[in-house]
């Protein structure tokens, strides 16, 4: 077996409130191996580094050069960088001069992902308003193809993980991101296999009393002998576990959580994730994590991402207690793992 921990930076903490090196300080405490970079955390190192105020743009040398600063922090403390995220709002989108700024985008992206040292960009499904963006696969599947073909221009060639969020406008589903990946059909294009996304739409539902979809139980066992059964491995770039709160009452209108510009399931996951195994998560987690180990036989990083409404709290044993948490939640999956007959 070979399976690595890692955690997203975001996961310890606001970059607002809490500054990187001393996130990454954490998680090297804490016996984690690798790390996510949210762009919101090099934006932060970025405007540290070149005193920009919040409203200022950051121009692509500060950008640059706060990937530099991030790459030697991670190397001083042993922590590979295993992906650069989120590309946000890109496939589908109807204004195509808008498309065309986030290729150039891109571009910078790709000097930043070398910088650090990943050959991963994560794409989250889009979440605009279908006013915004199109359902027409031939423009959904022509755009990622146009990344994934620059991708593999570059050297060493640049990998995207494509990743169903469960409020996503379109592809909410890890089904449905396959049939975009195999659509695309190109050797660097691939997805990022989340347990919560994947059970927060089959199995989960926080605007509903249960907390779960009518028939919460036979969909997602159906859906993970489906993917057991069509997935390839070689696709899937790196996986992230994670669990959630049942809220104790719905989250609609009048709750805490409600946004009126969000989906529940949006709201929900910004403020109630938890790590693997805590107390008050009741997504089945094990259940999705055992059909991509055993089932496909996975075998590479294993993220334990979290966001929660605790990450914004201030307090130097915040990013420590997150970082504690992450460690406790692998050391607990490794154990399930290593009982599990892999062959």
């Amino acid at each position: 077996m070979s399976f690595k921990p890692a955690i997203a930076s975001m996961s310890l903490g606001r970059a607002w409130v809490h500054e990187l090196p001393y996130k990454l300080d954490c998680a090297k405490a804490n016996n984690i191996t690798g790390i996510e970079i949210f762009f919101e955390d090099l934006e932060y190192v970025a405007r540290s580094q070149s005193s920009l105020s919040a409203t200022e743009p950051i121009p692509p040398e500060a950008q640059l050069a706060a990937a530099h600063t991030i790459r030697q922090l991670c190397d001083e403390r042993s922590l590979e960088i295993i992906g650069l995220q989120p590309f946000l709002h890109y496939e589908g989108l109807r204004d195509r001069q808008e498309h065309a700024k986030r290729i150039e985008k891109l571009k910078l992206w790709f000097q930043l992902a070398k910088i650090l040292g990943t050959d991963v960009i994560q794409i989250p499904g889009n979440f605009l308003s279908k006013d915004e963006i199109t359902d027409d696969l031939d423009v959904v599947v022509g755009d990622l193809q146009e990344v994934a073909d620059m991708g593999l221009k570059e050297t060493p060639v640049i990998k995207f993980a494509y990743e169903n969020l469960c409020w996503s406008t379109y592809f909410d589903t890890w089904e449905k991101v396959w049939d975009l990946v195999e659509r695309v059909d190109r050797d660097n294009f691939g997805m990022c296999l989340d347990t919560f996304n994947i059970t927060g739409k089959v199995y989960a539902d926080p605007a509903a009393p249960s907390g779960k979809t009518p028939n919460a139980a036979a969909d997602i066992q159906r859906s993970m002998e489906e993917l057991v059964k069509k997935v390839d491995v070689k696709k899937v770039f790196y996986i992230q576990v994670v669990d959630a709160e049942k809220m104790r009452n719905p989250l609609v209108k009048g709750h805490a959580f409600f946004a009126e510009d969000q989906p529940a399931r949006m709201s929900w996951s910004r403020n109630a994730r938890l790590f693997a195994f805590e107390e008050g998560g009741y997504l089945p987690v094990l259940d999705v994590t055992k059909a991509i180990i055993v089932g496909l036989k996975y075998k590479g990083w294993v993220s334990m991402e979290l966001f929660s409404r605790t990450m914004s709290e201030a307090g130097k044993e915040v990013p420590l207690n997150h970082a504690r948490r992450a460690r406790e939640a692998w050391e607990k999956l490794l154990k399930e793992i290593t009982s599990w007959n892999i062959e």
